[in-house]
């Protein structure tokens, strides 16, 4: 019998052997063993190759591994088959529920900004959205802060080119809704903002605002005392207690500085509001003439207050948050507290 066709012969011994796949791992091995093992078909028939004429080796050792090719791949099929087959059955208990998916939670920024935004809807306020790319006119000119004004020196702004910045404030978006509206007005105007700050404890090169404005006939500081202090006694509780502080805004005349009762404390004094019993959270006033003049609003008519506050501030106050980085850094472990 040549080579040619004892290759052939056990080519059919494993395909008869075979016709029943193997339903074991100790099958497999029975298999492998008897056709790749040491003592095997195979390797019984490697050893005769060697013994042929110079001239047949290279014909017969090329259908001899061809065949030990085939019989491998078949037997690493069948284990593969047989893994498988057993890895779906073991150690599964049907009856059992599932494996719990983890759910995410809302940022906590997110989650007081919706705070605020609900309390503001429900006195009517709606919300404007508007652009951060935005020229010095809209984010200081129209807002009484014309070139050289001290208070630029306040912003720290980032250029994008000469007259287009990343705004500063929201209060870009109240001389657009001014522009663009008739009064009556009544808005708030929550985003974004930069500002060129080191980073540290306390700020940050970007961080969000929630700007505020009311424009109606015969609006006065007692109405904005009124709106502030329902605000405060919503969002921190009831028994939260407010005051304002004169201050300065180039685009409010008179404005001030508007403090809770330390909400830590109670009031009567701690670390956090550093034995004052306060705590700074906006600032606010009535809306200077000079910015009714630039949007074309007679002031003669027409009167209105405007406020703004940090959200991260706000944040920080109500989760006791010490570093504003932490709010930036996205540690899992931090924000499934707000799960």
């Amino acid at each position: 019998m040549s080579i040619k066709d004892k290759i052939q012969d056990v080519e059919n011994k494993f395909t008869k052997d075979t016709k029943k796949p193997p339903t074991s791992p100790k099958e497999v091995d029975l298999i492998k063993t008897k056709y790749l093992g040491r003592k095997g078909f195979v390797s019984t028939l490697f050893s005769e190759v060697i013994s042929l004429p110079t001239n047949e080796r290279p014909i017969g050792g090329k259908l001899l591994n061809k065949l030990k090719l085939q019989i491998s791949k078949k037997i690493e099929d069948y284990s593969e088959n047989i893994s498988i087959k057993n890895s779906s059955k073991e150690n599964i208990d049907f009856t059992l529920p599932g494996d719990p998916v983890q759910i995410g939670s809302r940022h906590p920024l997110t989650l007081v900004l919706e705070d605020i935004k609900s309390i503001f809807i429900k006195l009517g306020y709606s919300i404007a959205y508007g652009r951060e790319v935005e020229t010095e006119y809209y984010n200081f000119e129209a807002l009484n802060i014309p070139k050289h004004h001290p208070a630029r020196d306040m912003q720290d702004t980032f250029y994008i080119e000469p007259g287009v910045v990343l705004r500063t404030h929201t209060s870009n978006m109240l001389i657009h809704t001014m522009l663009n509206q008739l009064p009556p007005i009544k808005i708030i105007a929550p985003g974004r903002v930069y500002r060129n700050e080191d980073i540290s404890v306390r700020s940050y090169c970007l961080f969000h605002q929630v700007e505020g404005l009311f424009i109606d006939k015969k609006v006065t500081f007692a109405d904005l005392k009124g709106v502030l202090d329902y605000f405060a006694k919503e969002f921190f509780g009831q028994k939260v207690k407010t005051r304002f502080r004169p201050s300065y805004f180039p685009f409010t005349e008179p404005s001030a500085e508007m403090d809770v009762s330390c909400i830590f404390c109670n009031g009567n004094g701690c670390n956090i509001c550093k034995n004052t019993g306060w705590l700074e959270i906006l600032g606010c006033g009535m809306v200077d003439p000079e910015v009714f003049k630039a949007v074309n609003i007679d002031n003669e008519i027409w009167s209105g207050f405007a406020f703004g506050m940090g959200i991260e501030r706000m944040t920080m106050l109500r989760y006791g948050v010490e570093d504003i980085r932490t709010l930036y850094e996205g540690d899992i472990r931090f924000l499934r507290q707000f799960s």
